[in-house]
């Protein structure tokens, strides 16, 4: 457990903020230039007051790159989440980097971002034994899932600490359809915590929805990354991280 993660226990008002800022990478690797940085946006983002960063290391490299991992580590005080398939290969980058946190995402080459949850219950060998590898070293594993009872208790039984709940399919809806939904994360962020897992949740959130996502109790960190990048764009990276926490902390009633 990390400096921020002990200061943030014991306060239901509290609910943290990881940027995940691999469309900061995403935009240097369309010119193959040195710039935008993403070891600065990750500075940026530590002085605005995000709790952390998040990085995903894809096989194929389309954002963030190997030294990236290294040098965001070197450069920020604030844990590196690091998201990752679960591939021999990703399994020993971790392994040699050992980032305090690693969340344990599916990956398809084709896809344009992460589409949906892991299914940890049609894997259940395979993760438990990275969960089991990570925690050797000193890594802490959430498990990125989609609010289902089956997935839930395949994440007990492969042993991970935590799991990150995806939000993509209520951040696509609308009307009764995202109410829907919105209850269903409810029951399962209330049934995992239950059973022990520290609770997280992201993907699609904006300004426009995650005050419904963030006024969950259970949640004690969203990780939010494109909308944040694309923001910026308009009114620069330090004001949307505080903007963002600011709704966040209006949504769980602190001010």
């Amino acid at each position: 457990m990390t400096e921020t993660d002990r200061d943030t226990q014991g306060q239901p008002g509290h609910i943290r903020l990881g940027v995940n800022i691999d469309h900061v990478a995403t935009l240097r690797q369309a010119r193959g230039t040195a710039y935008p940085s993403p070891v600065e946006a990750a500075r940026i983002c530590e002085a605005a007051g995000a709790d952390g960063i998040t990085a995903h290391l894809r096989e194929d490299r389309r954002h963030i790159q190997d030294a990236d991992i290294a040098a965001i580590q070197a450069a920020v005080s604030i844990p590196l989440n690091l998201e990752m398939a679960v591939s021999e290969e990703m399994l020993a980058i971790a392994e040699a980097r050992r980032p305090p946190h690693c969340c344990l995402v599916p990956e398809k080459r084709e896809e344009l971002t992460t589409e949906g949850g892991l299914d940890v219950a049609g894997n259940l060998d395979r993760i438990a034994q990275a969960c089991e590898r990570l925690a050797a070293a000193g890594v802490r594993v959430s498990l990125f899932i989609d609010p289902e009872p089956a997935q839930l208790e395949a994440a007990l039984r492969v042993g991970a600490p935590a799991c990150e709940i995806h939000t993509g399919h209520y951040a696509n809806l609308v009307g009764a359809a995202r109410e829907q939904e919105l209850q269903r994360i409810r029951r399962f962020a209330r049934d995992a915590h239950g059973a022990g897992l520290e609770v997280h949740a992201g993907h699609g959130l904006t300004y426009d929805n995650v005050a419904p996502i963030a006024a969950l109790p259970e949640l004690v960190e969203l990780n939010i990354g494109h909308f944040l990048i694309a923001q910026a764009v308009f009114d620069g990276l330090p004001a949307v991280v505080i903007e963002m926490q600011r709704r966040m902390r209006q949504a769980r009633g602190v001010q």
